[in-house]
């Protein structure tokens, strides 16, 4: 159904999928805790689970909770981007599911878009980010994009208008040893170096 954000707030804790709007596309929203959650967003996407998706969270304090360690570098960046396109892999905590940490660590950045940290804070945990289409398609900008391809496997789709992204986040890896990018998206990689030699504009 087409709901409000109390919908997919209530459709999250309940361990159901939520269609949401992004600063990018619209994501596909899981509770990054719920093991049965998980699951069902990677049948629904048709994704191997060795291919981990990424997270969004309400604010900076949540988004570095579910790392191990916090790198400077990572602080630096989230400063000068969040919330904004950037997603940060940062090395997991133990109890981070599997599904959702690469050899790297878990990415998980704090969007822009109202209604995305809206229903990270309303369940209090971070939420999946993964693009709202079939493992391999086009993401969505539009609501009727996203329903067409997902249907009835998702239990709210939230309204965001178009979405007129023209690319996905910044991925950048960030450990104790330094950092390394690992998508070029909205934010260039000449942006990060000067963000993290200070001389990046917030």
């Amino acid at each position: 159904m087409i709901g409000r954000v109390d919908d997919g707030i209530a459709a999250l804790q309940a361990g159901e999928l939520v269609v949401y709007p992004t600063e990018t596309f619209y994501a596909i929203g899981a509770d990054a805790f719920s093991s049965d959650a998980l699951r069902r967003l990677f049948q629904v996407k048709h994704r191997e689970p060795d291919r981990p998706v990424g997270l969004i969270a309400a604010d900076a304090t949540m988004a570095f909770s579910i790392a191990r360690v916090v790198p400077i570098d990572a602080r630096r960046l989230a400063d000068a981007f969040w919330p904004g396109p950037l997603t940060l892999v940062l090395p997991a905590r133990d109890d981070v599911a599997p599904e959702l940490a690469g050899p790297d660590g878990v990415g998980v950045r704090v969007s822009p878009h109202p209604v995305a940290r809206a229903l990270s804070a309303g369940i209090g945990r971070p939420i999946t980010a993964t693009s709202a289409n079939l493992s391999g398609r086009a993401p969505a900008s539009t609501l009727e994009q996203a329903r067409d391809a997902l249907r009835e496997k998702v239990k709210v789709f939230l309204e965001g208008g178009n979405l007129m992204a023209s690319a996905p986040s910044t991925v950048i890896a960030v450990s104790g040893s330094g950092w390394k990018m690992m998508r070029v998206g909205a934010i260039s990689q000449s942006q990060i170096a000067m963000a993290l030699a200070g001389d990046a504009l917030k």
